[in-house]
């Protein structure tokens, strides 16, 4: 197995974990995968601190029901990853409830031979 294979593998794992957790509202978890700096870019342009995002999910003001992945790509360079994802998300964000058309562009870095998202830019597909 090459190393961009188990690369692959492991951000495909860690996508997965990090969606389940934010249907879950399980920030505890979600904190133990992201960058410390962590930074959510929504649809609308807003970019959203990791703290901040956080709280809202806890309130449930934004509130993840289910995820149906359409489309992944990954392009990896050494230690560094651009991942991006389609999918049907099932949400209510800010009292709006739809299924969107979400496409995430994550960024994610390999330290200490884990992988870990820095960033999320959220856009309609």
């Amino acid at each position: 197995m090459t190393k961009q294979t188990t690369d692959e593998s492991q951000i495909i794992n860690l996508i997965r974990l990090f969606i389940k957790l934010m249907i879950d509202r399980d920030t505890s978890r979600m904190n133990e995968i992201v960058d410390e700096n962590l930074s959510l870019t929504h649809i609308t342009g807003y970019v959203q601190p990791k703290k901040e995002w956080f709280a809202e999910i806890v309130s449930e003001s934004m509130k993840y029901s289910s995820a149906q992945t359409v489309f992944s790509k990954a392009d990896i360079k050494g230690d560094k990853a651009k991942w991006v994802v389609r999918h049907l998300l099932d949400a209510r964000i800010w009292g709006s409830r739809d299924i969107w058309r979400l496409q995430q562009t994550f960024q994610l870095e390999k330290r200490d031979e884990k992988w870990l998202i820095r960033e999320s830019v959220a856009t309609i597909f």
